[in-house]
């Protein structure tokens, strides 16, 4: 096994991504926070479950399958740690794009351009990370191919050197230290490097427990063959065209109604054939209708037929679009129908359901910000674990967007509220910027493991309040976690509390808060509104 060719790059890179998929919910259980916020596993996995999508139909030399399997990467890449990921693919892709095979000393090579565009894409780069571990991996790469031409002999060797360095991340970050855990995205990577090798080896990848697929069973809903909704922005094929076949010749088998489909694939696409003998609906967009009805006149007689011109439908809507167009958008992220109601309230053009455990993918800010009909789209975060996925939409959007930094659903709702379409872009970001600073944020969960942070020591079921992600508190119960945080986050000048409420808290606690907020601190206004959030049975902020 000294070369890889494009048969057994596709097979490396499943079995890197199934792989994965099967250790997912230990590397999500490397969560440093005693909190139900733990998916690093389930992140770096579902942007893996993207990029095999890409290529699992594809046949194509090495260097379009690595082109492929790193813009589905990209679209799906999913949190901080999937961001990285998606980025060290760039780099492997990068450099082996003009290779149509690849040995040990040129995988190694591209390692090292892996290593340099994963920290570019981190403003700050911090060590003890999955950057570290990239980083030492790259740096040894070199070395370990000198001494094995044989992949099979190059990988064990790599991994045992990023193994080495993964055991070294607790040293680096006192946080890990503490938690008793090793860096999560670190040890996600080496699984993913571990299915490389049981891949080219040939040695079998369980399948996780409830024996599902993830890669196909969450991303089929990308598909568009067999939507109506067309694609009017990518239009191949001009008409779309439906119609039944009915009375059909005595002569007509359910294998002339396979052939039908067979013809209508070659001549277009979103193609649907259903039916039997008795009664058959068509569907297919194609440059020729009347192809289209030849064939299908061949088993039997034409009814309700229809044929739309969806080059004109396409040049009406871009019309009322242009007529309807705004100077600003705005799109938000955020958990809970009570806050996605409130960022619609605030004009909010696109509300992307998303938040701890389930951190959007690129493609989904994308879908969001190509959906806003204005040409500049100010994105809200609200999640520190998602401003990396939304900077990446940069790149594969013609629009401008603006990143604001928001890490908090309050933060958000407060840049929003002064959001002035009669500003331009430049200074509504800077009113909307000095908006989300001058506020206060934290929130209140309940502990899932017993552990030492920040100088507390949590039992599983303590409630905590967090300040970005910090926790600053702790209580035997949820009103006095929230009073606690209150009381961190007020200091001498906080004048209005505001509280939003989580689908595990009721309107009357809700109120009975309040009641003990007010009195606790009667120099502020409390204000409460119904958040549905999960996990936190409170967010908080103070202004």
């Amino acid at each position: 096994m000294k070369v890889i060719d494009s048969t057994k790059l596709k097979e490396m890179f499943l079995g890197g991504y199934r792989n994965l998929q099967l250790h997912k919910a230990e590397v999500d259980a490397l969560n440093v926070f005693p909190v139900p916020d733990g998916d690093t596993g389930t992140n770096m996995s579902l942007t893996l479950a993207s990029a095999v999508k890409e290529i699992e139909n594809l046949q194509g030399d090495c260097s379009q399958i690595l082109i492929d399997f790193s813009r589905g990467a990209l679209k799906g890449a999913r949190g901080n740690s999937g961001v990285i990921l998606s980025q060290i693919i760039k780099g492997l892709a990068r450099a082996l794009s003009d290779e149509k095979t690849i040995t040990t000393k040129e995988f190694a090579v591209a390692l090292h351009s892996a290593r340099d565009v994963a920290y570019s894409a981190v403003t700050k780069p911090k060590e003890g990370t999955v950057l570290t571990v990239i980083r030492y991996m790259a740096e040894n790469a070199q070395s370990v191919a000198a001494k094995n031409s044989s992949f099979l002999t190059f990988f064990p060797a790599l991994i045992a050197k990023g193994e080495e360095i993964l055991k070294q991340t607790p040293e680096m970050l006192p946080v890990l230290k503490k938690a008793g855990v090793v860096d999560a995205g670190g040890q996600g990577l080496l699984y993913v490097f571990e299915g490389f090798y049981k891949a080219l080896a040939g040695i079998e990848i369980a399948q996780p427990e409830d024996g599902e697929d993830e890669h196909k069973a969450v991303l089929p809903q990308l598909d568009t063959v067999g939507n109506d909704e067309h694609d009017l922005d990518n239009i191949k094929y001009a008409y779309c065209t439906e119609y039944f076949i009915i009375n059909l010749k005595k002569h007509v088998t359910d294998e002339d109604i396979e052939k039908l489909r067979d013809k209508l694939m070659a001549i277009g696409d979103c193609v649907i054939v259903i039916g039997d003998i008795n009664l058959v609906k068509v569907h297919v967009h194609t440059n020729t209708p009347n192809r289209a009805l030849y064939y299908a006149l061949q088993l039997g007689e034409l009814d309700k037929i229809k044929i739309e011109n969806m080059l004109e439908q396409h040049r009406a809507l871009v019309k009322a679009r242009e007529a309807n167009k705004k100077p600003i958008g705005m799109v938000s992220v955020c958990a809970g129908e009570g806050v996605a109601a409130m960022f619609k309230e605030l004009t909010v053009d696109e509300v992307i359901e998303g938040g701890q455990t389930m951190n959007p993918s690129v493609e989904d800010i994308l879908h969001a910000v190509e959906k806003v009909n204005a040409d500049n789209v100010i994105i809200l975060p609200n999640n520190k674990n998602i401003i990396m996925a939304a900077e990446r939409v940069k790149e594969l959007t013609k629009k401008r967007c603006v990143v604001l930094p928001t890490t908090e659903v309050p933060e958000g709702i407060s840049a929003a509220i002064v959001f002035d379409p009669s500003l331009d872009v430049n200074t509504n970001v800077e009113e909307m910027t000095d908006a989300f600073r001058r506020i206060k944020c934290g929130e209140v969960t309940k502990a899932i493991r017993t552990t030492e942070l920040d100088g507390f020591k949590i039992a599983e079921g303590d409630y905590i309040g967090l300040d970005s992600k910090k926790i600053v508190s702790k209580a035997d119960s949820i009103n006095g976690a929230v009073i606690d945080l209150v009381n961190k986050l007020k200091g001498d000048d906080g004048e209005v509390i505001t509280v939003y409420y989580g689908h595990d808290v009721n309107e009357k606690e809700a109120n009975e808060l309040v009641e003990k907020l007010e009195d606790r601190f009667d120099d502020c206004e409390v204000v409460c509104y119904n958040g549905g959030q999960p996990h936190y049975y409170y967010m908080v902020s103070v202004e």
